[in-house]
This record gives C-alpha cells, structure tokens and sequence, in this order.
C-alpha cells in the first residue's frame, strides 16, 4: 500500500498549529478551573504554621459552624494510610512518601494538616481560617525529626588513580544555587467527580503524568485502577512542579469519595510558594586539573543535594542527572563524582526544568573558565583543546552513553556566528572606557528520556483519523507536532488527524511529559502506531491506497481501523549546545544587563521549528530567572520570606535580551526521526553562560558567586565587599 503526503517533503518540518493548541493562543482552552462540574464542592486547606511543629490541638467544629461549610477532615478523618510513590533512582536515603494531610509531627510550614469542604470557595476559606490549630516546637536532635546529617547517595570513578603527575594546574569552583518555585502560570488545581454509582472516581488534574496519578490514585484510595480515571486537560506550564501528585490532589479526590460528590481546588499563588515543589537548590564543589598545555586530566565532582520535607515521586531524578552526565561534553581521563543528600525542614524539592542538567553544566563551565584563566588561554581555545569531536560516542562514570553529539562543531558554529574572536577583542577598548562588561560561554550535552511510551491510531469514517498518546501536554504545542509526525506516516494532510492526550480513558498506558522526552519517545511510539496502521490496512486491501475510499470499505471491521503501539527506546537521544552571553554591569548599583545571547543547538531533526524556538527561548528566559534574580527564601526556622510576586523576582519581558538561536542538527540515532529533546536546553546552556559572563566581567579573583547574581551580591563584588 502507498499513501503519498500531499506536500513531497512530508509534514515534518512544517510550521503549523493545530486547532487543539490554536484554542490555547485564542483564549478558548479549558483548564483545570474550567471544567464545568454541577453541585461541586470547594475545597480549603488548614496548614500548619510553622516548621518542625508537633500539632497538640487540631479543632475542626469551629469550621462547621461557617455557613455554607459541609465537611471538614483530618487525616484520620480521611482515614488514608498510604501516599505517593517514589522512583528509586538512586540509594534513596531517607523518604518520606507525601500523604493527603500531615498529623503528628510536621515538618514544614504550609503543610496541609485538614481540608474543608463547603458550597463556595469563600465559604471554604472561612471555614479553614476558623480552624483552631495549636502545635509545639519540636527540638533539635528529637528523633521524630529527620536526621539533618549528610547522607550518601552515590558515588562514580573512572580512569586512573590520583596523583597526577603530569599536572601543572589546578582550579577549583563552588557553586552554590537559589532553591527556586517552578512559577507556572496555572497553579496547581483538582477537581473530583465519584461515578454515579459510587464505585469509582474521574479525576482532572493540572500534572504531567495522567497514568502515574491514576495508578497512585487507586492504590492509596483502594480502588481498582479501572474505576479511575484521571484527565489532565490544558495545563498552564509545570516545568517538573506538576510531574506527579501532590498531597492536595490526594485529598480532594478523597474528601469527593467520602461525600459522593464532586470537589474542586484551585491552589492560590500564596499557597504554591508555601506548599507547592521547590526546585534547584544544590551546592556543587569541583576541582580540575590540567598539563601544561592545558589539557584536562582529572575532574572531582561534589554535590550536595536538599530535600524537604515529602518526597515526591522524581525527587532523585535532579542528582542522578547532575551525576552520570559529568564530564559532559570533556574529554577528562580520570572523573571521580560523588553525592549527597540532606533533609531540610521545607517544601518538598523535585525535579525543575532540566534536573540536575543545569547543575552538571554550571560547574563544568565555570571550571574551564577558571582552567582557561590558569592556563593562559582563551576561554574558547581552552574548551577546544578538551572537547570530544565528532562522531565520537563515550560512556561516562554514571552510566550515561553520550551518541550522535559534536560539541566542537557547535562551538566553531557559535565562534563564527557570534563573531567571538572581534567581540573578545573589543571587551578591553571598551573596558578601557569604564564599562564593565564580559563574555561568558558554556556548553551542554543532555539526556532527553529514557524508557518507552504508548500511541494509538484510529481510521474514522471519512478518511479521518484520531491519534491518542500518553504523552502529555503543557503548552508546549503537542498536538501539533504530534499531528504532523501521524501526518507524515499516513501519508495524508495533518487536518486530517486529531489528537487526544491526557487521559487515561484514551488509552491505556503511558508515561507522561517528562526529561524531554516526549517527542523523541512519544513521537516514536506514534510513527511505530501509524506504520502499525497501514500494514494492517495494506494486507486487508492491497490495491486501494485512498483513505477516504479504505474508511468506507473497513467501516465494519473496527480491528483493522485500529493499532495501537508502544515503543521502547534501546538508547537515549542527547541534544547538545554551546551559548554565549554577553553582560553589563551597572557599576554604581550592581545591576546586570544581559545585552545578547548567541546559541548553536542541536536538538536533531526539527519537527516543528517555530515549536522548538519557542521552547529553546522560554527556556532561555527561565534560566536567566534561575541566574540573575529567582530566590525562595526560609528563615532559620524554615518559614518562607518569598510567599508572593512582590518578594519573588520572575524575568518579566523587559529583562529577555535579544536571542539569536544556530540550528546545527545532528540527527540522532535513538528513534526513527533523529529528534532529540529541546525544552529543557534553556534552563541548563544559558545560566552558565550568564555566570561566566558576570564573572568575566568582575575583577580577575573575585570568588565565585552564588546564585542568583541579585544587584547586591554583584555590587558587593565589585567593591570589595562580602557576597
């Protein structure tokens, strides 16, 4: 059988939008807080005023008394005894699984310790306000406290053993980074409808993992996993702060099946910078060494990894990465890596945009950049002469095999594009004038998912068809791409192909939107549905190669109008790239200017390039949040400073500095497409490079800097004064 796409090329490529994304640009998307739900019940939640507390008094009757309040539970109240799962990525230390309502002792201030349920949302916020809530400070070193010691999680060798006897420099750097909010646009939201006859529950959730939420769901519930069905419908952002359940989705859909009626929440700003994940957090220590000429010899790694007060399902997932992808994208002969945790009295810490990635990144280039100081050469040069070429494809310590990159081709890309060597050059007449400016570079390599992913093709009547995925989207134009990848299979034009993702009910398994994933993995596991798709149909009816004629002749054989796919990837697929940033710094105040950023990517074959450049300058727009000004704060007793937008510094569209994006694809090896993962680059490339480039900017042997480069901290730098 032969279907021919209506454009020669095929639909890969092709700047387009679907109408399931085109209703999210035009205001017509329906999220969480949408969702029409009769009779529905609002939810309000008590929290726990302060960290380290033991609850002595928790009195729900004052809340019962607010009127329009119908039910207020506890957590023995909800009766649940299990939470949330973890994946066990690393020797997990101490966990804690996130259960629907605290009780006893708590850990964290903004701990959800009752949930009240009432007829309108004012009436729910009364209700909880009227809870009366006495706890107690739980000393230090009681053991109903969480050991704040250091914990090992892992710990990786490679090449030969120390002293190194050809090495003539040394440079070390500690980076310490900003715990930071995932700052979606929709907040965290819930609603729960039981089924008519009471047996079973259907759960809309703003998250990445529709499939993983239902298998919670039914487990700490005690339902069987058919009687749950979870939709995420369109979902405001989530940058990993939606990547699995939260104590509050727990409890709504329990408070629903304990009054058999439907109860929504829709989380507060507020209540997400108390409660919601946090993420980032982590101090890396590294020491390199180098010969002579400025090869490197030996890279010793050392992270220190916070966790909170729950443990959400991917917590490890940030370490893990930050571990197994060094030395990145080096040529080092001996890495010696290790890890550690420690439990912190504060919001749970998960995965951010880029999980460790940005991490691994940060202290690698500030490395070279301290290395190239030493050495006497050029930052460029230097990285250069310890890149890995192309073609090569080498395993590091961790485990990670890195294929299909060629980092010193993306950085002779970004030398010419970005005009380096002029710019380099003309930083001393320029510095010579009082300006203080500089150039910062920084290159990537980065894991884009593991594991596999489900997809299912259905030929409709009138040569139409319906793809279901379980992938998941959150923004970032996924029925799009999706569409034109189905498009290209079928042989038909993408108007032809709608897209169902998010439920569970849809189909019948799947992962999610995760690691960056969900193209290379999820966009495999469609093209395998729709080869599935036209054998069948070319067995069935050899001769007939129209569509529209084939729905009509099959309309009564729905076993041939259907296949289904799940697709495992044998290997990961690795983006890659270099970035260069360039910064002025107002010396009377310390504040930074980002004055332009150049960027050679490689992100494999583009499905869509209008999509991949809107993920690579979003993400380039969070990670100089995450450099320049992005900080949760806690006091020594662990309350939050930062609870709202006027504490808490986002960059705002003034703050972007003009982009310029150098596609330089390499095709992958690890799914039939040659794509590779691209929504997470910005957050791990261009912090580095913004790092480098204020630091270039400082006086030769400032200290490192913390992150975030705030005004302060830059202009203390700049006079002498403390960081």
């Amino acid at each position: 059988m032969t279907v021919t796409a209506q454009n020669g090329d095929g639909w890969i490529g092709r700047a387009m939008a679907r109408r399931e994304d085109a209703a999210l640009l035009t205001g017509r998307g329906q999220f969480v807080d949408d969702i029409p739900a009769p009779g529905a019940l609002f939810a309000a939640f008590v929290r726990c005023p302060a960290a380290r507390q033991r609850v002595v008094t928790l009195d729900l009757a004052p809340c019962l008394s607010v009127p329009g309040v119908v039910a207020a539970f506890d957590a023995g109240g909800l009766g649940l005894t299990q939470g949330t799962s973890v994946n066990p990525l690393l020797p997990l230390g101490p966990v804690r699984p996130g259960m629907a309502l605290a009780s006893g002792t708590v850990l964290a201030a903004g701990e959800a310790l009752a949930v009240v349920l009432a007829e309108t949302q004012a009436a729910a916020i009364e209700g909880a306000e009227a809870a009366v809530v006495e706890t107690e400070d739980i000393p230090a070193g009681d053991p109903a406290l969480p050991d704040p010691t250091p914990f090992t999680l892992g710990a990786w060798q490679d090449g030969p053993p120390p002293p190194d006897p050809c090495a003539v420099h040394a440079v070390e750097v500690t980076i310490g980074q900003a715990l930071v909010a995932p700052m979606a646009l929709e907040p965290r939201a819930a609603l729960a409808a039981p089924d008519g006859d009471g047996g079973g529950l259907t759960v809309w959730l703003a998250l990445q993992t529709p499939h993983r939420a239902r298998e919670d769901l039914a487990r700490i519930l005690g339902l069987p996993g058919e009687r749950v069905r979870v939709i995420a419908p369109d979902v405001g952002g989530a940058f990993g702060g939606k990547a699995s359940l939260s104590p509050e989705d727990i409890a709504v859909a329990a408070a629903a099946l304990r009054l058999g009626r439907p109860v929504r929440w829709t989380a507060t700003r507020s209540e997400e910078f108390l409660a919601a994940t946090l993420g980032r957090g982590m101090r890396s220590e590294g020491r390199l060494t180098l010969d002579a000429s400025g090869r490197m010899l030996r890279l010793a790694a050392r992270h220190a990894v916070p966790f909170g007060a729950w443990t959400p399902h991917s917590a490890h997932a940030p370490a893990r990465n930050a571990a197994r992808i060094l030395p990145g994208p080096y040529a080092v002969p001996a890495v010696d890596v290790a890890l550690t945790g420690r439990s912190h009295p504060i919001a749970a810490v998960n995965i951010y945009r880029g999980a460790g990635r940005p991490e691994a990144a940060m202290l690698l280039e500030r490395l070279a950049d301290r290395a190239a100081r030493a050495a006497g050469l050029d930052p460029l040069d230097l990285r250069l002469r310890n890149l890995r070429g192309p073609g090569d494809a080498w395993e590091t310590p961790g485990g990670a095999v890195i294929d299909r990159v060629d980092p010193t081709g993306l950085l002779r890309r970004l030398e010419g594009a970005a005009d380096y060597r002029a710019r380099r050059a003309g930083l001393a007449a320029r510095r010579a004038a009082g300006e203080v400016a500089g150039l910062g570079l920084a290159l990537y390599v980065e894991p884009c998912g593991q594991g596999w992913e489900s997809a299912s093709v259905t030929l409709l009547p009138g040569g139409r068809f319906r793809l279901a995925t379980g992938a998941s989207a959150q923004g970032q134009g996924r029925a799009t791409a999706f569409a034109q990848i189905a498009a290209d299979g079928l042989g038909c034009h993408p108007d032809r192909i709608e897209v169902a993702a998010g439920d569970t009910a849809a189909i019948a398994t799947g992962i999610g939107a995760l690691a960056s994933r969900s193209t290379a993995i999820g966009g495999a596991a469609v093209v395998a549905a729709c080869e599935r798709l036209r054998a069948q149909v070319a067995v069935a009816l050899p001769g007939l190669q129209d569509w529209d004629g084939i729905a009509a002749a099959l309309a009564d054989r729905p076993d041939l109008t259907r296949a289904e796919a799940v697709w495992t990837a044998e290997a990961e697929a690795w983006a890659a790239g270099a970035v260069l940033a360039e910064a002025v710094i107002d010396p009377e105040t310390g504040a930074v200017a980002i004055t332009r950023i150049d960027w050679a990517e490689d992100a494999g074959r583009a499905v869509n390039p209008m999509l991949v450049e809107g993920q690579l300058i979003g993400g380039a727009a969070q990670g100089l949040g995450t450099a320049l000004m992005e900080a949760m704060a806690h006091d020594p007793a662990g309350q939050v400073m930062t609870g709202s937008l006027m504490d808490y510094a986002v960059p705002r569209a003034a703050d972007i500095p003009p982009i310029r994006i150098h596609a330089c694809p390499t095709p992958g090896r690890a799914n039939p497409m040659g794509v590779k993962g691209v929504g997470e680059a910005g957050c791990i490339g261009v912090p580095a490079a913004i790092l480098n480039a204020v630091m270039d900017a400082l006086p030769p042997g400032t200290p490192d800097l913390p992150l975030p480069l705030t005004p302060l901290r830059v202009w203390r730098a700049l006079t002498g004064g403390p960081a």
